[in-house]
């Protein structure tokens, strides 16, 4: 095997060192041929060595410096001396030009073809600098993107494809109103469409559109925290927000209330993602903000969400139940529909018939019937729920209580034999009974009802690659709400520090959770009147965690920082 190729340069001097098996080299010289990829590329994507290792033992074979580059402002970098496909072809970086020298940061020093190609684009004297390959990788892909943004980029070649993305009508039975609509720049629609696949890219949930005075500025949430994409010059405002509102079926007409619509956005032949639009007219234009609604979150399990394991188990005893009401709790964003999804998801088997009612339905499941509720047709929660009783139902799922009408039928389905599922907005789970009160539905009627409520957030996970531990005072902890046995056990605390494979420290997200079933005594504070603090304490007796407990466990299972918690829950 090893005389079909010759190793010479790199690979054999990283033979030589030990640091890799002859058979070992040729095979990955081999594969990084065939996927037409860099030697060191595939050594490091595959993790068969180290990015550092290879630019060190690189350096001394080759003679070239070897630059770290955290080292280097990545706004510092020269933009428009080299071109976009010369970077993406040749995997090559310029790091910074000195009078008639430019040093590019490359990973792989065998790469002369890159040298060259630059140079002669350039006119300028070109040296190589090594780099490791991670790092650079990650640079090159940013750069790109950054360069992607922009909107005087919106016209290159690269981006013609975008004009031809499809649109899927959401509602058939609606008529096209202003498909013909003269807002069909070009420019406009490449780049909403650029928008839109970036989001989805970043794994963003939200894409705030907004409108202001002087200026015009995109921002996407991603792991809950908003970031800014792109700044589109403000006289762009009522193009954008019209091309928005011809795509999801909205009045373009109307400026001057808030509207809702929806876009299907086919990715391919079998894919399709749904978007949940609304038009929020402000002082200086319509703001428009986009919802994604992932359908594949809802089969991710229980065991994914991050549910405590005595939680967890409370959670699956109320989903047992054959009657019964089951509420979840948490502000806008915080998971509330993949909870309930994930426990429609279990309990969604041949011998259930399962009916939701949803302002949209977010997430499509088979074998379940889903309604949008649709007010101006008459199509209310109330008048769903109705419909329902009817229908011979084993489980019901109400998007969203609002009114007590809505929580009367809710409560008398739970009441007769029903599985009654749904969210309410309060702060925790004590509140939401409190809530129901202030509603107007009668206490007795809770307490019988009412078996399980689930509070909910969402805090951002801490990235495996790049956490590191932090020394926290006793006396800090305490403060925290940390328990004295918890700080005697010592636990590893970390914090947030930053690389290239995490946003800020942070790479994804995780549930933290407040599981509150309903006691015969908590039933009796209820129809005695109690307030949300006479439940929490009795929650409390009954050794239930509240979310700042809960999010506190997160935090000593290494998962988040305290300085999340601190953002998502307070003491």
């Amino acid at each position: 095997m090893a005389a079909e190729i010759r190793l010479s340069g790199l690979p054999r001097k990283l033979v030589i060192d030990g640091l890799l098996e002859e058979e070992a080299a040729v095979a990955a010289l081999k594969a990084s041929l065939k996927e037409k990829v860099s030697f060191t590329n595939y050594l490091v994507t595959n993790n068969i060595l180290s990015a550092k290792k290879i630019a060190v033992e690189a350096s001394r074979e080759f003679g070239l410096p070897v630059f770290d580059l955290d080292a280097i402002d990545p706004e510092a970098i020269p933009r428009d001396i080299v071109d976009d496909k010369l970077i993406q072809k040749h995997h090559a970086l310029p790091l910074y030009k000195r009078g008639k020298h430019l040093y590019i940061g490359i990973s792989d020093p065998t790469n002369l073809a890159a040298i060259d190609d630059i140079k002669f684009q350039t006119g300028v004297n070109t040296e190589g600098v090594l780099v490791e390959e991670n790092k650079l990788s990650a640079m090159v892909e940013k750069l790109l993107e950054e360069q992607d943004n922009a909107m005087d980029e919106m016209m290159d070649e690269d981006l013609d494809n975008l004009d031809d993305l499809d649109f899927a009508d959401p509602d058939s039975e609606q008529k096209e109103d202003d498909s013909s609509s003269d807002v069909d720049d070009t420019p406009v629609v490449r780049f909403i469409n650029k928008i839109l696949l970036d989001a989805i890219k970043k794994g963003a949930s939200d894409i705030h559109f907004e409108p202001y005075e002087k200026s015009y500025r995109v921002r996407l949430r991603i792991d809950g925290v908003l970031r800014e994409v792109a700044k589109p010059p403000v006289q762009m405002s009522p193009k954008l927000s019209a091309r928005i509102k011809v795509m999801s079926r909205m009045d373009t007409a109307e400026k001057r209330v808030p509207q809702d619509g929806r876009i299907k956005l086919k990715i391919s032949k079998t894919k399709a993602i749904d978007f949940r639009v609304n038009t929020c007219p402000t002082l200086f234009g319509e703001k428009i903000v986009l919802r994604i609604l992932d359908p594949s979150s809802a089969t991710l399990g229980i065991d994914a969400l991050g549910y405590e394991p005595d939680q967890k188990e409370l959670y699956l005893n109320a989903l047992a139940n054959p009657y019964g009401m089951i509420l979840v709790t948490g502000p806008t964003g915080s998971g509330k529909t993949v909870s309930l999804y994930t426990g429609l998801n279990i309990l969604n088997t041949v011998d259930t018939n399962i009916s939701t009612a949803e302002d949209p339905a977010e997430i499509n499941l088979e074998g379940i019937n889903q309604v949008n509720v649709n007010d101006k047709v008459g199509l209310t929660f109330e008048s769903a729920l109705r419909a329902f009783l009817r229908q011979d139902p084993d489980i019901i799922m109400v998007g969203e209580i609002r009114d007590l009408q809505t929580a009367e039928i809710a409560i008398k389905a739970a009441q007769t034999g029903h599985m009654v599922m749904s969210t309410l907005h309060t702060n925790d789970a004590p509140q939401t009974l409190a809530r129901l009160v202030n509603m107007g539905v009668p206490p007795f009627n809770i307490a019988s009802a009412v078996n399980l409520i689930i509070a909910q957030r969402l805090a951002r996970r801490l990235c495996n690659n790049c956490k590191e531990k932090v020394d926290i005072p006793r006396a800090a902890l305490e403060e925290e709400g940390f328990t004295a046995e918890q700080i005697d056990a010592k636990p590893e605390l970390f914090k947030a520090k930053g690389c290239d494979q995490c946003s800020e420290g942070y790479k994804g997200r995780v549930g933290i959770y407040q599981v509150l079933p309903i006691s015969e005594e908590t039933g009796r504070i209820i129809m005695e009147n109690g307030t949300a603090i006479d439940i929490a304490d009795q929650a409390e007796r009954e050794g239930i965690d509240d979310l700042r407990k809960s999010a506190i466990k997160k935090v000593i299972a290494g998962l988040t920082s305290l300085e999340e918690i601190n953002r998502v829950t307070k003491d």
